[in-house]
């Protein structure tokens, strides 16, 4: 799998979450299979630059190239100088969203709500590849399906895309009116796929290895994106590609593996947040990990009433230590997830 002139291990990748795929958790997922990572959404407004959540979001210390940095917008002007200003600090490859259904973002006509304004999304992609080209780092873009079922337009704009020199174009399954509800659709992302030369990235519903086989046959996609069904699992990235590999199924990690690697992963995010604002923001994390497992919920109530991070991190290795004496490997868990709560928190800015 290549995008422009950056060639990837694998074609196996995490999708772009605000609040979530963070530089802790892009490199974790990295660490456990994932091919590539897109980084949570950067605002294109100026004054928001220098704020310490965008600052936070824009920082790849120590993280695998390529570097990949969303950007979001409505004006196409100010899309082109974020594209910039994140090339200077690192960015290889720019993406633009078009895929967040979140009302904060469609209410400024951001996100997914570009899809309703074709001329204004056009001119969008027309700024930001104009400044990228000549510099070599290629524009990539994620949408839906369309506003709405019955405004499906992802095969009309991905051709306009791609004439207008998108690189590489993901497509979640799922129209902005959908949100994170209901089943993905894969006719739509089977249609662009057809038509389009560029690469095409399937996103929604990849919960399982057979449903990573079954999207990318059903589609013809070049690759797979993955999201909330990383949250708390990141190891679904090494089982997908070895299911891919060899039709046959991976052993679920020790206990002991998840809990060293769930520490390692809020080592760094504390790194990153510092104490007071990551033992806050790790609790998600937690949540997700424990999620489904025995005592799990009883658990994640406790986690959330620790303040400090060697607190957190003596009850989660205790925790761990625990299920661990009746447990060799993580059990096999059927998690419903919360789709309204991960719809406002995923896409949350």
């Amino acid at each position: 799998m290549q995008i422009g002139p950056h060639l990837l291990p694998n074609a196996l990748f995490v999708a772009p979450m605000a609040g979530v795929t963070d530089r802790p958790f892009r490199q974790l997922c990295r660490r456990l299979g994932a091919g590539y990572a897109v980084s949570e959404m950067v605002t294109s407004r100026k004054e928001l630059w220098g704020s310490l959540k965008t600052s936070r979001r824009a920082d790849h210390a120590g993280e695998p190239g390529p570097i990949a940095v969303q950007i979001a917008g409505t004006d196409a002007a100010m899309m082109a100088e974020a594209a910039a200003y994140n090339i200077d600090r690192g960015a290889q490859i720019i993406d633009i969203n078009m895929g967040c259904p979140a009302k904060k973002v469609c209410n400024k006509w951001a996100g997914s709500a570009l899809m309703r304004n074709e001329a204004l999304a056009l001119e969008i992609v027309e700024a930001v590849v104009a400044v990228c080209a000549p510099r070599g780092v290629p524009v990539t873009l994620k949408m839906r399906t369309g506003w709405s079922a019955d405004e499906r337009n992802a095969l009309r704009l991905a051709r306009i895309f791609e004439a207008a020199g998108i690189a590489m174009l993901t497509i979640h399954g799922r129209t902005r009116e959908q949100g994170y509800k209901g089943l993905a659709e894969y006719d739509t992302i089977a249609a662009v796929k057809t038509a389009l030369t560029i690469p095409v990235v399937a996103n929604g519903d990849i919960d399982t290895p057979e449903k990573a086989r079954d999207v990318l046959a059903y589609t013809g996609a070049d690759a797979l994106m993955i999201g909330r069904a990383a949250q708390g699992r990141p190891w679904i990235f090494r089982e997908v590609t070895h299911f891919l590999a060899t039709g046959e199924h991976l052993a679920a990690p020790t206990v002991t593996e998840a809990r060293d690697v769930l520490t390692e992963h809020l080592h760094d995010h504390y790194g990153l947040y510092g104490e007071r604002s990551g033992v806050r923001t790790a609790r998600k994390h937690i949540g997700w990990a424990v999620r489904g497992l025995p005592g799990g919920e009883a658990f994640r109530q406790h986690m959330n009433t620790l303040e400090r991070c060697e607190e957190q991190l003596q009850a989660l290795r205790d925790w761990f230590d625990h299920l661990g004496q009746t447990h060799h490997r993580l059990p096999l868990t059927e998690v419903a997830i919360d789709e309204d709560a991960q719809a406002d928190e995923a896409c949350a800015v």
